[in-house]
Parts: C-alpha cells; structure tokens; sequence
C-alpha cells in the first residue's frame, strides 16, 4: 500500500523478532497472529496507513515496518528517510535486542535529526507473566528516552496494551509541532508589517 495522503511518516526499526510486524498489525487490524500464525522475517519494508483523530482532526499516520536484519540496514535508512517519527522497538525478554535500539537510535541522530524518537519495549504480557524473563529494565529504557528527549513505552501485541497510546501520542506531538510553525510564521508575519524596514537587505531602499 503506497498511494494516498500521509499527514505523519512513522518508520519503525529494531532487531529482527523484536515484535514490530506485531505491533503494526495490533494496531492497523486489531490482531495478534503470533499464536497461529507465525511471522514471516520482514524483507526490506511493510507499509499500512490508519487515520486518528484527535482534538477533532483527522491525522493519516503512514507506517513503515522495516527488516530488522542486520544485511538490510542500508535499505532502511532508505524508508526512514523524512520521517517525522520513529518507534524504535526492543524485546522486553531481550538484552541485546535493547543494545540494538542504541545503534538505530545513534543512526536516526546522525541522518534524520528531526525526527521525533519514541521507544517501545515489546511482549510485555511474557514479563507480565513470568518477571523473571525481564532482562531490559524500566529504568534503563527510562533513561535513553531521557537521552532522546523522547518518551518510553511497554506494550503487548498480544494484549494491545499502550499500542494505541504511542501512536495518539505521536499524532498529538505532530499537531502541536505543525501549530507552533504556524505561530512562528505568523509572528514573523506580523513583524514583517511592523517594521518592513528590518527584513530589507542592505543597500536596499
């Protein structure tokens, strides 16, 4: 799926198996196949749009699901170019999984420096379950989003919980951003007006 509007490109990357297909398809389809039907490893990228509506306006979040492979790391920065947000994805039951985000972390930082950073620890219904299989603590992913003056999230595909909450939040974000250009550019407007004077280059009459 590649045609329509997109008001808000969201790319999501980690390691492979860290639950991002997962997460996508909880929150496009409200579904969990993980039980019956496994997922197959992303090749390249997998694309699906959903409209949310917040403070009574439509916003279309357009998601780009990449491989998490290691061999596709070039291609993905292809699909995380301009996008306005990303979910960087780790397995709550997997340390090196955390170690991974780190690394996409330090490449959205040095490619795409304007693009908002949310962390999400996925499968959290295993830890939920048995707390023993945690291997990634709260206050560690507390502090990296700290870092990324982002946020952090513990989510369930299998449960649906907080998926729904990154991605309001990330309309939400993407709103409040577009109406604070918009008042920078009215401001500016105004002054312009004001004094049409200052705005002329010199030697300029």
């Amino acid at each position: 799926m590649s045609g329509g509007k997109v008001d808000i490109k969201v790319v999501l990357l980690g390691k492979a198996y860290a639950g991002k297909t997962s997460l996508v398809e909880r929150y496009i389809h409200n579904r969990f196949l993980g039980e019956t039907v496994p997922y197959q490893n992303t090749i390249g990228a997998a694309f699906g749009a959903k409209t949310v509506t917040v403070n009574n306006q439509n916003v279309v979040i357009g998601i780009w699901d990449t491989a998490g492979s290691e061999r596709y790391e070039a291609m993905s920065r292809i699909y995380y170019r301009g996008a306005k947000a990303a979910i960087v994805c780790y397995d709550l039951t997997d340390k090196s999984s955390f170690d991974r985000a780190r690394f996409w972390i330090g490449e959205l930082q040095k490619y795409e420096q304007g693009c908002q950073i949310y962390l999400c620890g996925t499968k959290f219904d295993i830890i939920e379950d048995n707390p023993d299989l945690r291997t990634v603590s709260e206050r560690d992913a507390h502090a990296l989003a700290l870092d990324v003056r982002g946020e952090n999230y513990e989510t369930s595909s299998k449960t649906g919980k907080d998926i729904d909450k990154i991605f309001t939040k990330i309309a939400v974000d993407y709103l409040a951003s577009k109406t604070a250009h918009k008042n920078e550019v009215d401001a500016d407007i105004v002054e312009l007006r004001k004094h049409p004077k200052k705005h002329l280059c010199q030697g300029c009459s």
